[in-house]
């Protein structure tokens, strides 16, 4: 009788790169023969994903393992794509049901459960990054905004760049890389903006709604100044804007605000804190304030009017 073969290191070495996951050309090319394959299976160490993809661990299978699959599957250049990516690039906080996996144009491939296999043209997006291969941060995001609402295309840039994950020039030199993209110049205008410091959609509107709009001195973004914490506008004449777009800014974290007020403070600045529903159902009434909080700390120059503005609001400045 032969002795009863198993995997060689080797082989568990690849399956513990993709995952967990090999195909059965894999196997086949380490030298496993189709009987201890079986065996495997039969045994319960190994199983069977789908047609010549097995799984060399018992138990559910992780996404990541069910996202190497699909790229194996897909054969040669293929890459994982859309919400999956931005799933594996940090860019969305959950994984999706339904995994895309982008194919050569002239692959031949058929969608199974979870898989949907799509074919891209070349050039189109650049080259393939990460484990399991996937596109590229840049392309990611501009494929997630090609599917999204304008708003959500601007959170989606902002998140991504906010979040350390790229920047605007890369998103811009991906951009014009590619002939047709949705949303081109609400993307080409926001990405303006995210290199001014703007990190997140309440900060962009401020910045072009309050700020721009009103001809009001152009703010520091991100500002440290020596502190363990970054302001979010830091203006010359020592004022400071908060933006707090998110909800939760209570319990610890009122304090947490409340505590850099203070320490603002004793710096001889002061700070004015805006929410979503100021900047965005009231910015003429947000840069009137400001206008005026400047105007009060030694800012000789005058709030302009934009066209939403209530007519002799610029009068109301102090």
């Amino acid at each position: 009788m032969l002795p009863r073969q198993e995997p060689d290191a080797q082989l568990l070495a690849l399956a513990a790169q993709q995952d967990g996951v090999v195909t059965a050309a894999q196997t086949q090319a380490a030298g496993l023969s189709s009987q201890a394959l079986y065996r495997l299976g039969l045994s319960g160490r190994w199983q069977r994903l789908t047609r010549s993809l097995y799984l060399a661990a018992p138990g559910p299978p992780e996404w990541r393992a069910l996202a190497w699959g699909g790229v194996l599957l897909g054969g040669q250049d293929a890459r994982i794509g859309g919400a999956a990516a931005g799933y594996l690039h940090g860019l969305l906080p959950a994984a999706p049901a339904q995994i895309l996996v982008l194919v050569p144009e002239h692959a031949v491939t058929r969608d199974r459960r979870p898989w949907h296999f799509r074919r891209e043209a070349v050039g189109v997006r650049g080259a393939s990054v990460g484990s399991p291969p996937r596109t590229s941060v840049e392309d990611t995001v501009l494929d997630l905004c090609d599917g999204s609402t304008p708003s959500r295309a601007v959170g989606l840039v902002t998140d991504a760049v906010g979040g350390r994950r790229t920047s605007a020039a890369q998103l811009r030199r991906a951009l014009d890389g590619r002939r047709r993209a949705r949303h081109r110049q609400l993307l080409e205008e926001l990405l303006v903006d995210v290199a001014a410091g703007a990190e997140s959609p309440l900060e962009v509107r401020y910045l072009r709604d309050v700020e721009r709009a009103h001809d009001l001195p152009r703010g520091d973004r991100q500002n440290r100044s020596g502190l363990p914490f970054r302001r979010d506008v830091v203006y010359r004449h020592g004022l400071v804007v908060e933006l707090d777009g998110r909800l939760g800014h209570e319990g610890d974290g009122h304090f947490r605000d409340m505590r850099r007020d203070n320490r603002t403070a004793l710096a001889g600045e002061m700070t004015l804190r805006y929410g979503t529903a100021d900047v965005a159902g009231r910015p003429c009434s947000v840069a009137y304030q400001v206008a005026s909080a400047l105007r009060l700390r030694g800012w000789s120059g005058w709030l302009s009017p934009c066209p939403r503005c209530p007519q002799g609001v610029a009068e109301l400045v102090v």
